[in-house]
């Protein structure tokens, strides 16, 4: 069972929202374990959730990543084939005049509901003259996905991102500590004609989005509610093709089942091979829903060697620099999920990794390049710390400190073979 924790770590030095969260099933599973800290990226690198769940799952991002775009189209089902560019949208609130971004999220309080009507204002919009055409799908509150199609460019998706706080590295975007906030115009990152055409099309869009979106209806009701209105899209992490991976059950000798709430991570999922399970989340409460990802966890480890479980709640109160919002999100998931699935497994036939995507420390309110903890707990291996945070896992560092995040799979796997413990399909 393989639990990833969204952002929950703080890093160093500062006051852990992990060390301070009461979780009894959480540290009760680090009584019996051993430890370790991990780079999910690599030393300096603030990574996103999906090169970091990608790096996690044992893939090189260097080597396997794409752009998190096409990921999001796969994970929501639009269509993505070879010469579109798809990028990876936030909506958001600017002041329409001088663009500057009033808040990158729309106040986190645009209902999934509200972001389909908008996207379907948005969706089929023609670009370059007709010659060009946006899809546009909304997916879990203000996020949603882009995919730019020419009729007569193969777009190519070497552009940088209209949304400031991500830097773009090559195809990975870093998150920026600081920045102007204003949307940015995007520009070609090399000299070539799908370049140049996909950054014209993405300002375009973003113009004409902004027009649509500010007089719209729903917005109009959401100004009179005293609610910021979802007037703009930012974009960022373009990429113009799938990865190409070997399947996760060559790749590791057993199959992984998924379970995710983020499209992004549905999208990784079913490009690298593992089984995509859905738990519907949309109008369940949060409780409710980490029960249901609990009960579907367990039931799925008696057909499959692995589930891959992301829990996404510590990383939004972090962003938000919400320090007590990011210690009751982990003893939510203390509380219901894990107390949950301890009742349901087989301790001694399961082994438990668990470990965080990174760090969204609330000081910053942003993904840091600290390392993350780790622990591998089952009752055949030593005694661990009996907790479970940044400092505890440092200091009783068994397994290393791992500099790449897909190399914690083959350590975890080997260290368990070394003790007698096999992972496989039942």
């Amino acid at each position: 069972m393989f639990v990833v924790l969204d952002g929950a770590p703080d890093g160093f030095g500062v006051r852990s929202s992990l060390e301070v969260a009461f979780k009894p099933f959480i540290d009760g599973l680090a009584g019996r374990g051993v430890c370790g800290v991990a780079y999910t990226v690599g030393r300096g690198v603030a990574p996103e959730s999906d090169v970091a769940v990608m790096s996690l799952l044992g893939y090189d991002p260097g080597v396997y990543y794409t752009g998190r775009g096409p990921l999001e189209a796969l994970g929501a089902g639009v269509e993505f084939r070879d010469g579109d560019v798809a990028l990876r949208a936030n909506f958001a609130t600017v002041d329409p005049g001088s663009l500057r971004i009033i808040d990158r999220r729309a106040g986190r309080s645009l209902s999934s509901r509200e972001a389909r009507i908008l996207a379907e204002a948005l969706d089929g919009m023609l670009l370059d003259g007709g010659r060009g055409v946006a899809r546009f799908r909304a997916t879990i509150g203000h996020r949603g996905v882009l995919v730019l199609r020419h009729r007569d460019v193969r777009l190519e998706a070497d552009i940088s991102n209209t949304d400031p706080a991500y830097e773009r590295v090559g195809r990975i975007s870093h998150a920026r500590r600081s920045y102007e906030p204003f949307i940015m115009k995007a520009v070609p990152l090399k000299d070539s004609p799908g370049a140049r055409k996909a950054a014209e099309m993405v300002n375009e869009f973003t113009f004409k989005a902004i027009e649509i979106l500010d007089r719209h209806p729903v917005n109009e009701e959401r100004r009179r509610k005293g609610l910021l209105p979802a007037n703009a899209v930012l974009l960022r992490d373009a990429g113009d093709s799938l990865p190409h991976a070997e399947p996760f059950r060559e790749r590791f000798g057993f199959t992984m089942a998924s379970i995710v709430e983020m499209v992004v991570e549905r999208g990784i999922a079913k490009a690298l091979g593992l089984v995509d399970v859905k738990v519907d989340v949309e109008g369940v409460p949060k409780e409710e829903v980490l029960r249901r990802e609990a009960e579907t966890a367990a039931s799925l480890l008696n057909r499959y060697g692995g589930v891959y479980v992301h829990l996404k709640g510590p990383d939004e109160p972090g962003h938000d620099g919400d320090f007590e919002g990011k210690v009751r999100a982990i003893e939510m998931i203390d509380k219901y999920f894990f107390a949950a699935l301890l009742d349901l497994i087989d301790p001694s036939n399961t082994v438990i990794l668990l470990t965080s995507d990174h760090s969204t420390p609330w000081h910053l309110k942003a993904h840091s390049d600290d390392p993350v903890p780790l622990l591998v707990s089952h009752p055949s291996l030593p005694e661990g710390p009996g907790r479970f945070h940044e400092k505890a896992c440092a200091e009783h560092n068994t397994l290393g400190t791992i500099e790449r995040g897909h190399q914690i799979l083959p350590t975890v796997l080997d260290y368990l073979k070394s003790r007698g413990l096999e992972i496989r399909d039942p």
